[in-house]
């Protein structure tokens, strides 16, 4: 059984995709072979039994082009599917070909705005696979939620963290959408915690909004309590996790972010604002995210809600092996 996996980055390295590696490993294990095809790729990180090809290129045509290319040849064996990965480009260049042979196309997305290449993606795939169906921007009967796909063996569980929660964490891109002023706002009513903030700076918005909240947090006189940091690799996730007594996410709207699965395989309280979070997280651990109060009242109330509880939630419904094998169950193998 062979499968075609197609993503921006198979690297351990990448601070938004670094996780990708887990979802190939997962497949490999119950595959023949995985064939891999992405902009940039670690080799030295893909298990024996999966074959990389790049389609790196200085131009976004050109990228699309070799990709078409290097694709062609890999479906004359009749793989048992394609997955585009979070980029529906991917799914609407290989449709063409898929669609003649019969090959299943399938796209993984979870993001809340796709805008009209995810509508074109719906229209030409086999099925749209997501966490939950309110985490893709759109209705469809082809969407299917198959949870997150968390290396649960990658994140060890902390030691049960007690009240008062002083040590916050914020993962996630320096976006006006991830939310991050509710979460320097609610620092006035919790004098004795500290904010800190890693994420990566992808697009000029996030640029010109990191400097934003910069002045926020100066302006809320809490600016020596807020420490921002630029983007990590993955690998050093449960490091930052390890370090901290609670994770905050106040992202807007009807995000899945994949921090708050995994803090909480790690065992720590998370708390978090979109609703997508409340078959996962305690009426405890979830707050308005339109009202730094409400985050502020939540953390100052936590008595409990985490712990391994919250672990075995995550590997029931959320692991990297359950999201594997949903991924060839939609694909029929």
């Amino acid at each position: 059984m062979r499968i075609v996996f197609a993503t921006q980055s198979a690297d351990p390295a990448h601070p938004v995709l670094g996780a990708t590696l887990a979802k190939i490993r997962a497949l490999a294990e119950r595959c023949d072979e995985v064939v891999v095809l992405a902009d940039s790729i670690d080799e030295s990180a893909l298990p024996a039994n999966v074959r990389a090809r790049s389609f790196a290129a200085p131009s976004q045509l050109a990228r699309g082009a070799r990709y078409v290319a290097a694709l062609g040849p890999e479906l004359l064996d009749r793989p048992v599917a394609v997955v585009a990965h979070m980029a529906p480009v991917y799914a609407l260049l290989a449709a063409p070909l898929t669609r003649p042979l019969r090959v299943p196309l399938l796209l993984w997305f979870t993001q809340q705005a796709g805008g009209n290449a995810l509508r074109g993606a719906e229209r030409v795939v086999d099925v749209l696979l997501t966490v939950d169906r309110r985490s893709v921007p759109l209705a469809s009967p082809k969407v299917r939620a198959i949870g997150h796909g968390i290396d649960i063996a990658a994140i060890p569980c902390v030691p049960e963290r007690r009240p008062p929660l002083r040590r916050l964490l914020g993962l996630g891109r320096y976006a006006p959408v991830k939310g991050w002023d509710t979460a320097i706002h609610a620092l006035t009513e919790l004098p004795d915690a500290t904010l800190t903030i890693h994420g990566p700076q992808l697009t000029d918005a996030d640029r010109a909004h990191r400097p934003r909240l910069e002045r926020l947090a100066d302006e809320l006189g809490v600016a020596n309590r807020v420490t921002f940091g630029d983007e990590v690799a993955y690998a050093n996730v449960p490091q930052l996790l390890g370090l901290a007594d609670a994770v905050v996410n106040p992202t807007h709207g009807n995000a899945a972010d994949k921090i708050v699965y995994e803090a909480a395989a790690a065992c720590l309280p998370v708390f978090a604002a979109s609703p997508v979070f409340d078959t996962l997280l305690p009426e405890a651990l979830r707050f308005h995210g339109d009202f730094p109060s409400s985050l502020a009242e939540k953390l100052r109330d936590y008595t409990d809600g985490a712990g391994r509880a919250l672990r075995e939630r995550v590997e029931a419904e959320h692991s990297v092996a359950h999201w594997a094998d949903r991924v060839l169950e939609a694909a029929g193998a």
